[in-house]
């Protein structure tokens, strides 16, 4: 009776494989592509485990087991990168998740449809350039003799020039309105395209109960779009550990240091410019960890509490 099953079985496997065969072909080719460019290098994270020396095979080299994990937790680096690391994430997650929806919902209440074009375009073109253009804008306007300075200093707010990339006290608030001023527009299109996707009969309803527009926003909208701000969500808090790399390297100097140093930047300086790969290396491996740790944890409670989850 279980080798009949397991027959039956098979020859449905069999019949479905053959009547997608061509779909199959095609997909064959993108997971080798998957697992040759984006699976076979992650092998070499076993160099995190071991004392690797370039030139030499990593088969070879010696095994330390979590000796590099607990340099890390035991170096006195470790404070304050991990506290940058969280505080700059914390600050994006604070005030730049809820940007984009907020100029989303601002979007979609204009009735000026050209200049609805022209700002949406606008708040778009900062996502397509480099960070080094960026940053080169951002030197500009806020060095001790840039625009922001000068400004400020003409409406009587401040009494002496500041270097606002230059004192860290000051970085992590210019990092993040950089930050938002570079992916707010790209970003809220998602937002836009989950508002136009709310059934128009909502709104006929909405005004025949007598809500106006912000009754609308509050009624309509945003319960709306609730699953895509909750599925966003769980992506954002998973990446709470990613809280940037090109923008501190650029950004950053040695005056700041103590305030931009974040665990991206820091692996790379370790594993890449003073050539300690396994060191460098199992501090990423650290990262990506408690990221999926992270993801599956806020998955899970947003699947318990609003009964909504990316898996």
């Amino acid at each position: 009776m279980r080798n009949m099953h397991k027959e039956r079985t098979y020859g449905r496997i069999r019949r479905r494989l053959f009547k997608e065969r061509e779909l199959w072909v095609i997909t064959t080719f993108m997971l080798a592509w998957l697992a040759v460019i984006c699976y076979y290098p992650m092998y070499g994270l076993i160099i995190s485990f071991k004392r690797y020396v370039p030139g030499r095979s990593i088969a070879q080299a010696q095994w330390v087991g979590l000796l590099y994990f607990r340099q890390f937790f035991s170096s006195p680096d470790f404070r304050y990168v991990i506290r940058n690391t969280l505080a700059i994430s914390g600050l994006n997650i604070l005030f730049g998740f809820p940007a984009p929806i907020i100029l989303a919902l601002l979007l979609n209440e204009m009735r000026a449809k050209l200049f609805k074009r022209v700002l949406q375009t606008v708040s778009y073109l900062p996502h397509f350039i480099s960070w080094v253009v960026m940053a080169s804008l951002l030197f500009t306007l806020l060095n001790s003799e840039g625009l922001l300075n000068r400004l400020l200093l003409n409406i009587g707010l401040i009494d002496r020039n500041i270097s606002w990339l230059g004192e860290g006290k000051y970085f992590w608030g210019m990092l993040t309105l950089a930050n938002i001023w570079k992916g707010v527009g790209f970003s809220s299109i998602i937002y836009l395209s989950a508002i136009a996707g709310i059934d128009g009969e909502l709104y006929q309803a909405g005004a025949v109960d007598g809500l106006g527009r912000f009754g609308q926003v509050w009624h309509i909208i945003l319960p709306g779009i609730r699953t895509t701000v909750v599925l966003l969500g769980i992506l954002q808090l998973g990446n709470i550990l990613n809280a940037g790399f090109e923008q501190q390297i650029l950004l950053g100097n040695n005056m700041t240091r103590q305030y931009y140093e974040v665990i991206d930047t820091y692996a790379y300086k370790y594993g890449v410019q003073l050539g300690n790969y396994s060191y460098g290396t199992a501090v990423g491996l650290m990262k990506g960890v408690i990221s999926v740790v992270l993801v599956f944890g806020a998955n899970a409670l947003s699947r318990k509490a609003l009964d909504t989850a990316v898996l």
